[in-house]
């Protein structure tokens, strides 16, 4: 039995191209069984993500199987041509999904989301008859090496963006964030990614400010938040533990002096403060304050980078568990011990474009 894998991502192609391909989470499954019916093809996965739309399919033929899937693709979506698409014989197929579900592949290193949503186009197609024996076998070992390697390696650990570094340092501050309240000055998009990234940690209220209130009432909404005038943000302040600075001003909207009042009426109360805006929102000063936290956008990309670095350090420990695992399924799949060597071999082509 052969396994193939072929697809685009954004290692390859622009989010012009790949949202041409995207398919809709609930058509996964229908189609994994439509593409499991193709001529030649004899068991389908999809994955489809805003980073990448692979198609995994167990076929007897490689080259039958290949045809199959490219004229299912063709008819169904749009014809897989160009440098973007690549397509995978069995022993990379199997590398790729193993590399995948590790975050290996990720626009972000290690990232773990990329798991979970590969686990829920696994289980649509098994929902919908379109996995049998050998697709099955795959997957439930990539969920093994994906565990593995998150156990085992610091793949995963750190932050990695500048909101991930702020939710890391949040943390470290108030423990878990369940209780805080957040927020934010200005409704840019840096600004909504930070405030997206401490809802998802559980803070528990954000208020939104900025000199449009109409901007300020959008964002406000999407985070399940609460829209206040500019020029009253001080009023709500009181309660705040987390503020955002992400306005376009060209001074400092919040100085010491306008802080230091506040902070005597919330004794051993800490205030986290993070400024993204260039120039800076926050006035450097206030960190001089007792219980008070400011990290500009600087010192918290500089965070993030350490963390990558340390990342791709660990890179090297996740490909040779990877191997490992890799080879292991070759030797199930291959009934010829030397087939299983021969495609699952490090000198062999690892898969081609179309």
């Amino acid at each position: 039995m052969e396994i193939l894998c072929l697809g685009l991502s954004h290692h390859t192609a622009p989010v012009e191209l790949r949202e041409k391909f995207a398919i809709p989470d609930g058509e996964v499954g229908a189609v994994a069984r439509q593409l499991s019916s193709a001529p030649g093809v004899s068991e389908a996965v999809v994955v489809s993500t805003c980073n990448r739309v692979e198609f995994y399919v167990a076929a007897e033929q490689a080259a039958a199987g290949l045809a199959g899937l490219r004229e299912f693709v063709s008819a169904r979506l749009a014809p897989p041509e160009g440098a973007a698409f690549f397509h995978h014989a069995t022993g990379p197929s199997v590398r790729h999904l193993f590399r995948v579900v590790s975050g290996l592949e990720s626009m972000m290193l290690g990232e773990t989301e990329i798991l979970g949503q590969v686990k829920k186009a696994y289980a649509s197609a098994t929902e919908s008859g379109a996995t049998a024996k050998h697709l099955n076998k795959l997957f439930q070992r990539a969920f093994n090496v994906a565990k593995d390697v998150r156990t085992n390696t610091n793949i995963t650990r750190g932050a990695v963006s500048v909101g991930s570094a702020a939710v890391d340092l949040a943390e470290r501050i108030f423990g878990k964030l369940a209780h805080c309240t957040v927020m934010i000055l200005g409704a840019g998009e840096t600004s909504e990614l930070t405030a997206g990234a401490l809802q998802a940690r559980g803070v528990k209220s954000i208020f939104v400010a900025n000199r449009s209130y109409d901007r300020a009432a959008a964002l406000a909404q999407k985070m399940s938040g609460t829209a206040i005038h500019f020029d009253e943000w001080q009023r709500s302040f009181h309660d705040v533990d987390i503020l955002i600075g992400s306005t376009a001003a060209p001074h400092h909207v919040l100085t010491a002096a306008q802080l230091a009042p506040i902070m005597h009426t919330r004794p051993a109360r800490p205030l986290f403060c993070i400024d993204l805006a260039v120039p800076r929102d926050i006035d450097p000063a206030v960190n001089d304050l007792d219980g008070v936290y400011l990290y500009d956008i600087d010192s918290l990309q500089s965070i993030a980078e350490h963390s990558m670095n340390v990342r791709r350090q660990e890179l090297t420990i996740c490909e040779q568990m990877i191997e490992r695992h890799a080879v292991e399924f070759g030797a199930w799949l291959a009934v010829d011990p030397l087939r299983a060597r021969d495609q699952f071999s490090r000198i062999a082509p690892e898969g081609g474009k179309l």
